[in-house]
Protein backbone atom coordinates (compact mmCIF):
# COMPACT_ATOMS: atom_id res chain seq x y z
CA UNK A 1 0.00 0.00 0.00
CA UNK A 2 2.85 2.39 0.78
CA UNK A 3 4.43 1.73 -2.61
CA UNK A 4 1.03 2.18 -4.25
CA UNK A 5 0.60 5.62 -2.67
CA UNK A 6 4.08 6.62 -3.80
CA UNK A 7 3.31 5.45 -7.34
CA UNK A 8 0.05 7.41 -7.19
CA UNK A 9 1.92 10.61 -6.28
CA UNK A 10 4.42 10.01 -9.09
CA UNK A 11 1.59 9.34 -11.56
CA UNK A 12 -0.18 12.55 -10.55
CA UNK A 13 3.00 14.55 -11.05
CA UNK A 14 3.73 12.89 -14.40
CA UNK A 15 0.20 13.43 -15.69
CA UNK A 16 0.24 17.07 -14.64
CA UNK A 17 3.21 17.59 -16.95
CA UNK A 18 1.29 16.08 -19.85
CA UNK A 19 -1.84 18.15 -19.27
CA UNK A 20 -0.43 21.33 -20.74
CA UNK A 21 2.88 22.49 -22.22
CA UNK A 22 2.60 25.59 -20.04
CA UNK A 23 2.58 23.33 -16.98
CA UNK A 24 5.79 21.70 -18.17
CA UNK A 25 7.35 25.11 -18.77
CA UNK A 26 6.34 26.21 -15.28
CA UNK A 27 7.81 23.08 -13.70
CA UNK A 28 11.06 23.51 -15.64
CA UNK A 29 11.34 27.14 -14.53
CA UNK A 30 10.54 26.17 -10.94
CA UNK A 31 13.07 23.35 -11.09
CA UNK A 32 15.78 25.66 -12.43
CA UNK A 33 15.04 28.19 -9.69
CA UNK A 34 15.15 25.46 -7.05
CA UNK A 35 18.41 24.16 -8.52
CA UNK A 36 19.94 27.62 -8.27
CA UNK A 37 18.85 28.01 -4.65
CA UNK A 38 20.13 24.52 -3.83
CA UNK A 39 23.51 25.20 -5.46
CA UNK A 40 23.86 28.41 -3.47
CA UNK A 41 23.01 26.63 -0.22
CA UNK A 42 25.43 23.78 -0.81
CA UNK A 43 28.20 26.19 -1.79
CA UNK A 44 27.58 28.22 1.35
CA UNK A 45 27.66 25.09 3.50
CA UNK A 46 30.93 24.03 1.91
CA UNK A 47 32.55 27.38 2.65
CA UNK A 48 31.35 27.08 6.25
CA UNK A 49 33.76 24.19 6.64
CA UNK A 50 36.63 26.70 6.56
CA UNK A 51 35.24 28.56 9.58
CA UNK A 52 35.33 27.39 13.16
CA UNK A 53 32.86 24.59 14.06
CA UNK A 54 30.92 26.89 16.38
CA UNK A 55 30.03 29.30 13.58
CA UNK A 56 29.03 26.48 11.23
CA UNK A 57 26.94 24.90 13.98
CA UNK A 58 25.11 28.20 14.61
CA UNK A 59 24.29 28.70 10.93
CA UNK A 60 23.09 25.11 10.44
CA UNK A 61 20.86 25.20 13.55
CA UNK A 62 19.24 28.52 12.63
CA UNK A 63 18.73 27.46 9.01
CA UNK A 64 17.30 24.10 10.04
CA UNK A 65 14.93 25.73 12.52
CA UNK A 66 13.67 28.08 9.81
CA UNK A 67 13.12 25.05 7.56
CA UNK A 68 11.00 23.31 10.18
CA UNK A 69 8.93 26.45 10.75
CA UNK A 70 8.39 26.81 7.00
CA UNK A 71 7.16 23.24 6.63
CA UNK A 72 4.84 23.70 9.61
CA UNK A 73 3.34 27.09 8.74
CA UNK A 74 2.98 26.99 4.94
CA UNK A 75 0.08 24.47 5.03
CA UNK A 76 -1.78 26.80 7.42
CA UNK A 77 -1.45 30.01 5.38
CA UNK A 78 -1.63 28.45 1.90
CA UNK A 79 -4.39 25.87 2.06
CA UNK A 80 -4.97 24.11 -1.23
CA UNK A 81 -1.56 24.73 -2.78
CA UNK A 82 -0.89 20.99 -3.15
CA UNK A 83 -3.97 18.83 -2.80
CA UNK A 84 -2.41 15.62 -4.14
CA UNK A 85 -2.68 12.84 -1.53
CA UNK A 86 -4.89 15.09 0.57
CA UNK A 87 -6.09 13.12 3.65
CA UNK A 88 -9.72 14.12 3.01
CA UNK A 89 -9.66 12.16 -0.25
CA UNK A 90 -9.12 8.85 1.59
CA UNK A 91 -12.28 9.07 3.70
CA UNK A 92 -14.15 6.47 1.62
CA UNK A 93 -11.22 4.04 1.32
CA UNK A 94 -10.44 1.37 3.89
CA UNK A 95 -6.69 1.99 3.95
CA UNK A 96 -5.01 0.77 7.17
CA UNK A 97 -3.91 3.82 9.14
CA UNK A 98 -0.23 2.80 9.63
CA UNK A 99 0.20 2.21 5.90
CA UNK A 100 -1.61 5.44 5.08
CA UNK A 101 0.71 7.35 7.41
CA UNK A 102 3.82 5.85 5.84
CA UNK A 103 2.52 6.43 2.31
CA UNK A 104 1.60 10.05 2.96
CA UNK A 105 4.99 10.68 4.58
CA UNK A 106 6.85 9.17 1.63
CA UNK A 107 4.64 11.06 -0.82
CA UNK A 108 5.36 14.31 0.99
CA UNK A 109 9.02 14.10 -0.04
CA UNK A 110 8.13 13.70 -3.72
CA UNK A 111 8.04 17.11 -5.33
CA UNK A 112 10.32 20.11 -5.73
CA UNK A 113 10.05 21.33 -2.09
CA UNK A 114 10.67 17.89 -0.60
CA UNK A 115 13.55 17.02 -2.91
CA UNK A 116 15.23 20.41 -2.41
CA UNK A 117 14.88 20.09 1.37
CA UNK A 118 16.34 16.58 1.30
CA UNK A 119 19.30 17.55 -0.88
CA UNK A 120 19.97 20.69 1.16
CA UNK A 121 19.84 18.68 4.40
CA UNK A 122 22.24 16.13 2.94
CA UNK A 123 24.41 19.00 1.73
CA UNK A 124 25.10 20.04 5.31
CA UNK A 125 27.61 17.19 5.38
CA UNK A 126 29.80 19.47 3.24
CA UNK A 127 30.14 21.78 6.24
CA UNK A 128 31.76 18.99 8.25
CA UNK A 129 34.08 17.32 5.74
CA UNK A 130 37.07 18.22 7.91
CA UNK A 131 35.47 16.30 10.80
CA UNK A 132 34.83 12.69 9.66
CA UNK A 133 32.58 11.71 12.58
CA UNK A 134 30.38 14.77 12.12
CA UNK A 135 30.21 14.29 8.34
CA UNK A 136 29.11 10.65 8.71
CA UNK A 137 26.50 11.59 11.32
CA UNK A 138 25.16 14.41 9.14
CA UNK A 139 23.73 11.97 6.57
CA UNK A 140 21.32 10.00 8.84
CA UNK A 141 20.53 13.21 10.72
CA UNK A 142 19.53 14.84 7.41
CA UNK A 143 17.16 11.96 6.60
CA UNK A 144 15.67 12.17 10.10
CA UNK A 145 15.29 15.94 9.77
CA UNK A 146 13.47 15.70 6.43
CA UNK A 147 11.17 13.01 7.81
CA UNK A 148 10.41 15.24 10.80
CA UNK A 149 9.66 18.18 8.50
CA UNK A 150 7.27 16.10 6.38
CA UNK A 151 5.48 14.67 9.42
CA UNK A 152 5.20 18.17 10.90
CA UNK A 153 3.72 19.44 7.65
CA UNK A 154 1.25 16.56 7.43
CA UNK A 155 0.27 17.09 11.05
CA UNK A 156 -0.66 20.72 10.44
CA UNK A 157 -2.47 19.71 7.23
CA UNK A 158 -4.62 17.05 8.89
CA UNK A 159 -5.18 19.19 11.99
CA UNK A 160 -6.42 22.08 9.83
CA UNK A 161 -8.75 19.93 7.72
CA UNK A 162 -11.76 21.13 9.72
CA UNK A 163 -10.54 24.71 9.54
CA UNK A 164 -10.10 24.44 5.79
CA UNK A 165 -13.87 24.58 5.31
CA UNK A 166 -14.12 27.81 7.30
CA UNK A 167 -14.38 30.93 5.16
CA UNK A 168 -13.11 33.13 7.97
CA UNK A 169 -10.06 30.94 8.50
CA UNK A 170 -9.20 31.10 4.80
CA UNK A 171 -9.47 34.87 4.81
CA UNK A 172 -7.39 35.18 7.98
CA UNK A 173 -4.73 32.83 6.62
CA UNK A 174 -4.57 34.93 3.47
CA UNK A 175 -3.88 38.04 5.56
CA UNK A 176 -1.17 36.22 7.49
CA UNK A 177 0.48 35.05 4.27
CA UNK A 178 0.30 38.34 2.38
CA UNK A 179 1.69 40.58 5.12
CA UNK A 180 5.15 38.96 5.42
CA UNK A 181 5.39 38.53 1.65
CA UNK A 182 4.77 42.21 0.94
CA UNK A 183 6.94 43.35 3.86
CA UNK A 184 9.73 40.91 3.01
CA UNK A 185 12.18 43.68 2.12
CA UNK A 186 11.79 45.66 5.37
CA UNK A 187 11.81 42.44 7.39
CA UNK A 188 15.07 41.23 5.85
CA UNK A 189 16.69 44.64 6.22
CA UNK A 190 15.59 44.81 9.86
CA UNK A 191 16.97 41.35 10.56
CA UNK A 192 20.30 42.18 8.92
CA UNK A 193 20.59 45.38 10.94
CA UNK A 194 19.68 43.51 14.11
CA UNK A 195 22.28 40.85 13.43
CA UNK A 196 24.96 43.48 12.90
CA UNK A 197 24.21 45.12 16.22
CA UNK A 198 23.93 41.89 18.23
CA UNK A 199 26.33 39.33 16.83
CA UNK A 200 26.67 37.56 20.16
CA UNK A 201 22.94 36.90 20.27
CA UNK A 202 22.92 34.33 17.46
CA UNK A 203 25.18 31.71 19.07
CA UNK A 204 23.15 31.96 22.27
CA UNK A 205 19.91 31.58 20.31
CA UNK A 206 21.30 28.59 18.41
CA UNK A 207 22.43 27.03 21.68
CA UNK A 208 18.94 27.36 23.13
CA UNK A 209 17.25 26.02 20.00
CA UNK A 210 19.60 23.04 19.94
CA UNK A 211 17.89 21.68 23.06
CA UNK A 212 14.43 22.00 21.52
CA UNK A 213 12.82 19.76 18.86
CA UNK A 214 13.24 22.57 16.33
CA UNK A 215 17.04 22.54 16.41
CA UNK A 216 18.18 19.39 18.15
CA UNK A 217 18.67 17.21 15.07
CA UNK A 218 20.57 19.99 13.29
CA UNK A 219 22.95 20.38 16.27
CA UNK A 220 24.14 16.76 16.40
CA UNK A 221 26.89 17.01 13.72
CA UNK A 222 28.13 20.31 15.13
CA UNK A 223 28.35 18.92 18.65
CA UNK A 224 30.32 15.94 17.36
CA UNK A 225 32.70 18.28 15.53
CA UNK A 226 33.24 20.21 18.76
CA UNK A 227 33.81 17.01 20.76
CA UNK A 228 30.58 17.18 22.77
CA UNK A 229 29.61 13.53 22.31
CA UNK A 230 27.29 13.43 25.31
CA UNK A 231 25.34 16.49 24.20
CA UNK A 232 25.08 15.04 20.69
CA UNK A 233 23.61 11.79 22.01
CA UNK A 234 21.12 13.67 24.20
CA UNK A 235 19.98 15.86 21.32
CA UNK A 236 19.60 12.84 19.05
CA UNK A 237 17.33 11.31 21.69
CA UNK A 238 15.30 14.54 21.83
CA UNK A 239 14.91 14.44 18.05
CA UNK A 240 13.76 10.81 18.02
CA UNK A 241 11.26 11.46 20.80
CA UNK A 242 9.99 14.55 18.99
CA UNK A 243 9.51 12.58 15.77
CA UNK A 244 7.65 9.85 17.63
CA UNK A 245 5.44 12.41 19.35
CA UNK A 246 4.66 14.23 16.09
CA UNK A 247 3.85 10.94 14.37
CA UNK A 248 1.50 10.00 17.22
CA UNK A 249 -0.26 13.38 17.07
CA UNK A 250 -0.51 13.07 13.30
CA UNK A 251 -2.05 9.64 13.67
CA UNK A 252 -4.69 10.99 16.06
CA UNK A 253 -5.55 14.03 13.92
CA UNK A 254 -5.62 11.97 10.72
CA UNK A 255 -7.88 9.36 12.28
CA UNK A 256 -10.26 12.09 13.42
CA UNK A 257 -10.19 13.77 10.01
CA UNK A 258 -11.01 10.47 8.28
CA UNK A 259 -13.85 9.61 10.65
CA UNK A 260 -15.36 13.10 10.82
CA UNK A 261 -14.44 14.85 7.54
CA UNK A 262 -14.72 18.59 7.28
CA UNK A 263 -17.98 20.02 6.06
CA UNK A 264 -19.00 23.48 5.14
CA UNK A 265 -21.20 25.28 7.61
CA UNK A 266 -24.72 26.08 6.44
CA UNK A 267 -25.58 29.73 6.76
CA UNK A 268 -29.08 31.11 6.84
CA UNK A 269 -30.13 34.10 4.78
CA UNK A 270 -33.07 36.31 5.44
CA UNK A 271 -35.55 36.24 2.57
CA UNK A 272 -35.75 39.36 0.47
CA UNK A 273 -32.27 40.62 1.36
CA UNK A 274 -30.74 41.59 -1.99
CA UNK A 275 -27.58 43.06 -0.49
CA UNK A 276 -25.72 45.37 -2.85
CA UNK A 277 -28.17 44.63 -5.67
CA UNK A 278 -30.76 46.74 -3.83
CA UNK A 279 -28.36 49.71 -3.71
CA UNK A 280 -27.37 49.84 -7.38
CA UNK A 281 -29.50 51.01 -10.32
CA UNK A 282 -31.79 48.34 -11.79
CA UNK A 283 -29.87 48.31 -15.07
CA UNK A 284 -27.60 45.69 -16.65
CA UNK A 285 -24.49 47.72 -15.78
CA UNK A 286 -25.79 48.27 -12.23
CA UNK A 287 -26.42 44.55 -11.74
CA UNK A 288 -22.92 43.68 -12.98
CA UNK A 289 -21.41 46.34 -10.70
CA UNK A 290 -23.31 44.99 -7.67
CA UNK A 291 -22.18 41.45 -8.44
CA UNK A 292 -18.55 42.52 -8.97
CA UNK A 293 -18.46 44.59 -5.79
CA UNK A 294 -19.90 41.64 -3.85
CA UNK A 295 -16.93 39.60 -5.05
CA UNK A 296 -14.54 42.32 -3.91
CA UNK A 297 -16.04 42.26 -0.42
CA UNK A 298 -16.52 38.50 0.08
CA UNK A 299 -14.25 36.57 -2.29
CA UNK A 300 -10.79 35.92 -0.76
CA UNK A 301 -9.28 35.78 -4.25
CA UNK A 302 -10.16 39.46 -4.68
CA UNK A 303 -9.46 40.26 -1.04
CA UNK A 304 -5.85 39.17 -1.46
CA UNK A 305 -5.39 42.09 -3.88
CA UNK A 306 -6.89 44.59 -1.45
CA UNK A 307 -4.72 43.33 1.41
CA UNK A 308 -1.66 44.65 -0.38
CA UNK A 309 -3.02 48.21 -0.65
CA UNK A 310 -2.42 49.37 2.96
CA UNK A 311 1.03 47.75 2.93
CA UNK A 312 2.29 49.71 -0.09
CA UNK A 313 2.74 52.98 1.87
CA UNK A 314 4.62 51.05 4.57
CA UNK A 315 7.06 49.58 2.05
CA UNK A 316 7.55 52.94 0.31
CA UNK A 317 8.09 54.79 3.60
CA UNK A 318 10.70 52.24 4.64
CA UNK A 319 12.50 52.60 1.31
CA UNK A 320 12.59 56.39 1.31
CA UNK A 321 13.61 56.51 4.97
CA UNK A 322 16.62 54.34 4.14
CA UNK A 323 17.53 56.65 1.23
CA UNK A 324 16.79 59.81 3.21
CA UNK A 325 14.72 61.36 0.39
CA UNK A 326 11.03 61.56 1.29
CA UNK A 327 10.02 63.29 -1.96
CA UNK A 328 9.73 59.83 -3.53
CA UNK A 329 6.50 59.42 -1.52
CA UNK A 330 4.86 61.68 -4.12
CA UNK A 331 4.80 58.61 -6.40
CA UNK A 332 2.47 56.79 -4.00
CA UNK A 333 -0.66 57.95 -5.86
CA UNK A 334 0.40 56.80 -9.36
CA UNK A 335 1.74 53.49 -8.02
CA UNK A 336 -1.46 52.82 -6.08
CA UNK A 337 -3.54 53.68 -9.16
CA UNK A 338 -1.41 51.40 -11.35
CA UNK A 339 -1.92 48.36 -9.11
CA UNK A 340 -5.61 48.96 -8.40
CA UNK A 341 -6.44 49.48 -12.07
CA UNK A 342 -4.82 46.24 -13.18
CA UNK A 343 -6.52 44.23 -10.42
CA UNK A 344 -9.56 43.48 -12.68
CA UNK A 345 -7.46 42.13 -15.54
CA UNK A 346 -8.58 38.55 -14.71
CA UNK A 347 -12.23 39.28 -13.90
CA UNK A 348 -13.72 36.95 -16.51
CA UNK A 349 -11.32 34.17 -15.47
CA UNK A 350 -12.40 34.53 -11.84
CA UNK A 351 -16.05 34.29 -12.87
CA UNK A 352 -15.53 30.65 -13.88
CA UNK A 353 -18.89 29.08 -14.85
CA UNK A 354 -20.81 32.06 -13.45
CA UNK A 355 -19.96 33.96 -16.63
CA UNK A 356 -22.71 31.89 -18.26
CA UNK A 357 -25.19 34.12 -16.40
CA UNK A 358 -24.02 37.08 -18.48
CA UNK A 359 -24.38 35.10 -21.68
CA UNK A 360 -27.82 33.69 -20.80
CA UNK A 361 -29.13 37.11 -19.72
CA UNK A 362 -27.90 38.76 -22.90
CA UNK A 363 -25.86 41.41 -21.11
CA UNK A 364 -24.14 43.66 -23.64
CA UNK A 365 -20.38 43.97 -23.69
CA UNK A 366 -20.65 47.66 -22.83
CA UNK A 367 -22.75 46.98 -19.71
CA UNK A 368 -20.47 44.13 -18.63
CA UNK A 369 -17.29 46.17 -18.94
CA UNK A 370 -18.81 49.33 -17.44
CA UNK A 371 -20.24 47.47 -14.45
CA UNK A 372 -16.94 45.78 -13.56
CA UNK A 373 -14.95 49.00 -13.98
CA UNK A 374 -17.47 50.96 -11.89
CA UNK A 375 -17.28 48.42 -9.04
CA UNK A 376 -13.50 48.77 -8.90
CA UNK A 377 -13.64 52.55 -9.27
CA UNK A 378 -15.94 52.89 -6.25
CA UNK A 379 -13.05 52.20 -3.89
CA UNK A 380 -10.09 52.76 -6.24
CA UNK A 381 -10.86 56.44 -6.93
CA UNK A 382 -11.03 57.50 -3.23
CA UNK A 383 -7.91 55.48 -2.39
CA UNK A 384 -6.02 56.97 -5.33
CA UNK A 385 -7.02 60.53 -4.46
CA UNK A 386 -6.04 59.97 -0.83
CA UNK A 387 -2.67 58.49 -1.85
CA UNK A 388 -2.02 61.49 -4.10
CA UNK A 389 -3.09 64.21 -1.66
CA UNK A 390 -1.57 62.97 1.63
CA UNK A 391 2.12 62.91 0.55
CA UNK A 392 1.79 66.37 -1.02
CA UNK A 393 0.19 67.66 2.16
CA UNK A 394 2.74 66.08 4.50
CA UNK A 395 5.70 67.31 2.44
CA UNK A 396 4.17 70.74 1.82
CA UNK A 397 4.42 70.31 -1.97
CA UNK A 398 1.00 71.71 -2.79
CA UNK A 399 2.20 73.17 -6.09
CA UNK A 400 2.76 69.61 -7.37
CA UNK A 401 -0.68 68.35 -6.37
CA UNK A 402 -2.47 69.10 -9.70
CA UNK A 403 0.16 67.20 -11.69
CA UNK A 404 0.27 64.29 -9.23
CA UNK A 405 -3.50 64.07 -9.01
CA UNK A 406 -3.86 64.20 -12.78
CA UNK A 407 -1.20 61.53 -13.29
CA UNK A 408 -2.79 59.28 -10.65
CA UNK A 409 -6.33 59.53 -12.01
CA UNK A 410 -5.08 59.22 -15.59
CA UNK A 411 -3.22 56.05 -14.65
CA UNK A 412 -6.28 54.64 -12.90
CA UNK A 413 -8.70 55.30 -15.76
CA UNK A 414 -6.24 54.11 -18.41
CA UNK A 415 -5.62 50.95 -16.42
CA UNK A 416 -9.31 50.23 -15.98
CA UNK A 417 -9.79 50.50 -19.74
CA UNK A 418 -6.82 48.26 -20.52
CA UNK A 419 -7.87 45.72 -17.87
CA UNK A 420 -11.34 45.58 -19.42
CA UNK A 421 -9.74 44.51 -22.70
CA UNK A 422 -7.24 42.07 -21.19
CA UNK A 423 -9.78 40.27 -18.97
CA UNK A 424 -12.08 39.63 -21.94
CA UNK A 425 -9.44 38.75 -24.53
CA UNK A 426 -6.97 36.67 -22.45
CA UNK A 427 -8.42 34.17 -19.99
CA UNK A 428 -6.43 31.55 -18.10
CA UNK A 429 -6.84 29.10 -15.23
CA UNK A 430 -7.17 30.74 -11.82
CA UNK A 431 -8.14 29.35 -8.39
CA UNK A 432 -11.76 28.26 -8.41
CA UNK A 433 -14.36 30.05 -6.24
CA UNK A 434 -13.84 28.99 -2.63
CA UNK A 435 -10.26 27.83 -3.18
CA UNK A 436 -7.12 29.33 -1.71
CA UNK A 437 -6.05 32.49 -3.58
CA UNK A 438 -2.50 31.11 -3.50
CA UNK A 439 -3.32 27.91 -5.37
CA UNK A 440 -1.73 27.61 -8.80
CA UNK A 441 -3.91 25.55 -11.17
CA UNK A 442 -2.00 23.17 -13.48
CA UNK A 443 -0.79 24.73 -16.69
CA UNK A 444 -1.47 28.33 -15.70
CA UNK A 445 1.77 29.63 -14.17
CA UNK A 446 3.62 30.51 -17.37
CA UNK A 447 0.53 31.86 -19.19
CA UNK A 448 -0.37 33.99 -16.17
CA UNK A 449 3.13 35.46 -16.02
CA UNK A 450 3.10 36.24 -19.74
CA UNK A 451 -0.35 37.87 -19.78
CA UNK A 452 0.21 39.83 -16.58
CA UNK A 453 3.72 40.88 -17.55
CA UNK A 454 2.79 42.06 -21.04
CA UNK A 455 -0.35 43.76 -19.74
CA UNK A 456 1.55 45.73 -17.10
CA UNK A 457 4.21 46.64 -19.65
CA UNK A 458 1.57 47.91 -22.05
CA UNK A 459 -0.09 49.91 -19.28
CA UNK A 460 3.26 51.48 -18.44
CA UNK A 461 3.71 52.50 -22.07
CA UNK A 462 0.21 53.98 -22.21
CA UNK A 463 0.82 55.94 -19.02
CA UNK A 464 4.11 57.26 -20.36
Amino acid sequence: MVAHLVRLKLALLRNSFRRSPWQLVGVILGGLYALGVLSTLVAGLFFLSYTDPGTARTVVILGGTATFLGWALIPLVALGVDMTLDPARFVTFAVPLPQLLAGLAAGGVIGIPGIVTLLAALGQAAAWWQHPAAMLAAVPCAVLAVLTAVVLSRLTTSASTALASSRRFKDASGVVAMVPLVLLGPIIAGLVEGLRSSQGFLPALAGTLSWTPLGSIWAVPGDLAMGAWGAAAAKLAISLLALAGLAWLWKLSLARALVTPARSAVTSRRAGNLGLFARFPATPAGAVAARALTYWLKDPRYGASLMVVPLIPVVMFFGVSQAGDFTALLWLGPIMAFLLAFSISADVSYDNTAFALHLAAGVSGLADRAGRAAACALFAVPLTVLAAVLPAALLGQWQLLPAILGLSLGTLLTGLGLSSVVSARYTYNVPLPGESPFKTPPGSAARTLVVQGLGMGLLLLLVL
